[in-house]
């Protein structure tokens, strides 16, 4: 399951991406758009600033901006940072791999081989997602959404 933190620090990064390029947005502005706690997004933020996906501006006019390209962003890296590997057993992790202690042989474990399968399948869709195809596909969705 997602962490919290990985599900917010995704809308914080669409939200940011959305913006003028080099225009940054106050953490108090973002918690409110978005509904994430302040003090939550600011810890969240501290780790993308640490891992080069945001920067950040002091004073008058500051706040966090993405500092390389949404299209040079992907979901896989951001979950991967903030839950760790994507298998949901460690016998199936390519990242953190350790072999099952009451495991035979993994070559004919179904719960290893269904957990590969869910890893590889979880993988190609985070792995391939970046915040700008990301945006697009929120795009095209609203576009099919009725208004009211």
């Amino acid at each position: 399951m997602l962490s919290k933190r990985a599900k917010y620090a995704i809308k914080a990064l669409l939200a940011l991406a959305e913006r003028p390029a080099h225009e940054p947005m106050r953490i108090a502005d973002l918690a409110r758009e978005e509904r994430i706690p302040p003090k939550f997004l600011e810890l969240i933020l501290l780790v993308l600033k640490h891992h080069g996906i945001l920067q950040s501006r002091k004073g008058k006019g500051g706040g966090y901006l993405l500092a390389r390209d949404p299209s040079d962003i992907y979901l896989g890296h951001i979950v991967r940072m903030f839950d760790g590997p994507l298998a949901p057993v460690p016998c199936a992790s390519q990242t953190a791999y350790v072999p099952c202690a009451d495991c035979v042989n993994e070559a004919v474990c179904g719960v290893h081989l269904a957990m590969k399968a869910v890893r590889d399948a979880t993988a190609r869709v985070l792995d391939g997602t970046s915040l700008a195809s990301l945006r697009t596909q929120v795009a095209d969705a609203s576009d099919l959404t009725p208004t009211t």
